[in-house]
């Protein structure tokens, strides 16, 4: 019987056991390639292998990494102290750190070639499983187990079921990857695939750019999924080469993989959508609510802060300026595409529009950075969660960057033209 591509990566990592086999339900321990901690949970994860392991505490100091990205640079006491004693262990414990000029962890840590195809990696990040983007298995965990994967360099893991989802058709340019992923959400929620794999096919996802697979990986963890594997595409592996001088090898799954479940969706005749409060999965058509009045925009998060979501809000704001009374706020993803959307002049077309520009990190996503919302305050926002209270006292729809640029530029909900 042939393997999917979450068994096959497991079976390559099978700890210590050279006759794993990885199916769904069985439990094994797993070599990880890569663990991190960022600066939510990262000071936990410290004092447990402080408290826990005298001495050799990290098992290989090259493969561990902290990553400073929720509150960055520091805003409060607390949060610069968290980061100060990580950095301090990590110098005593040779582990490098990506600080907080860096960006998001897992985008950071995709644009260094440090994941690549059919590598495993835990953090402590709820959307580590965005990894899936470049064909790599990436799982959140709680501080306590990122201790352990610090300490031992694997972990242990239940092998999830695999669905497969077919996108029938090619939907208009009006419709981004943020909608096509917020169409997965209507159809599934966030429960009836929980603890599965979804492994994603169609000549939609073989032609996505990296930032489109990024988009819609990120949102797996909203539908209750292990994580989500775009089929393999040849942009995919460009990006993955340009990052690192060596013959790379994606993981693909049999022609006899046993599924779980096999879903077609149709997206040919899909029409841009939001998520409306407070959950990801009350999805609609954007028309639904057209006219309620915006009073803030958040561009960014790593679901939409790459040069495509730039880009695609700069097109529609071109030349324009976003509504009095509208508070457009800006995050790049990471360093690297801040210093790609300036060399291309989108970050000054952005600021000429009345866009407030800030560095890169996961900002609204975070409480206490760039996107909170007071109450009763309706803010668009291009990030995965809407859950009441996660960025503020308002009301927070989840959108595209086309939809949100358009809606600031209106002052108000408006499908994208």
């Amino acid at each position: 019987m042939g393997k999917t591509v979450i068994e096959k990566i497991i079976t390559f990592h099978c700890s210590g056991d050279f006759n794993c086999e990885a199916t769904p339900g069985s439990v094994v321990w797993m070599d990880l390639d890569v663990r991190t901690a960022r600066d939510f949970g990262g000071p936990n994860v410290v004092k447990n292998l402080l408290e826990s392991y005298e001495s050799d505490r990290v098992a290989d100091p090259g493969k561990t990494f902290f990553t400073f990205d929720t509150v960055a640079p520091a805003n409060n006491i607390p949060y610069a102290q968290n980061q100060q004693i990580c950095r301090k262990f990590a110098a005593e414990n040779g582990i490098r750190v990506f600080d907080v000029n860096s960006g998001i962890g897992t985008h950071t840590l995709m644009e260094k070639g440090i994941v690549l195809p059919g590598y495993t990696a835990v953090g402590t990040d709820s959307h580590y499983n965005i990894l899936g983007a470049i064909n790599a298995f990436g799982q959140g965990m709680g501080d306590i187990d990122i201790a352990f994967a610090f300490k031992t360099g694997k972990t242990w893991l239940e092998v999830p079921s695999t669905v497969r989802v077919n996108l029938i058709g090619m939907p208009t340019e009006l419709v981004s990857p943020k909608d096509v992923v917020l169409r997965l959400l209507q159809e599934f929620g966030a429960s009836s695939l929980l603890g599965k794999t979804v492994e994603l096919y169609g000549d939609y996802v073989t032609e996505l750019s990296m930032d489109g697979r990024i988009t819609i990986a990120s949102m797996a963890t909203e539908m209750g999924l292990i994580t989500i594997f775009p089929e393999v595409s040849d942009r995919m592996m460009e990006f993955c080469k340009q990052h690192i001088n060596a013959n790379l090898e994606a993981v693909q799954a049999d022609e006899d993989a046993r599924y779980d479940s096999e879903y077609n969706i149709e997206i040919g005749n899909l029409k841009p959508l939001l998520a409306a409060p407070f959950h990801p999965h009350n999805v609609h058509e954007v028309s639904e609510y057209e006219g309620v009045k915006v009073d803030s925009v958040f561009l960014g998060s790593c679901t939409n802060g790459r040069i495509d979501d730039l880009e695609a809000a700069m097109e529609v704001l071109d030349g324009k300026r976003i509504k009095d009374g509208v508070m457009f706020k800006v995050v790049p993803s990471t360093r690297k595409i801040y210093q790609e959307a300036m060399e291309r002049g989108i970050l000054e077309k952005l600021f000429n529009a009345g866009a407030i520009i800030s560095h890169a990190a996961c900002a609204g996503c975070a409480s206490g950075q760039l996107g909170m919302t007071g109450e009763d305050e309706v803010q668009l926002s291009t990030a995965n969660r809407n859950f009441k209270g996660k960025q503020g006292k308002g009301k927070t729809f989840l959108v595209s960057p086309a939809t949100a640029a358009i809606s600031a530029l209106e002052g108000k909900i408006t499908v994208p033209v």
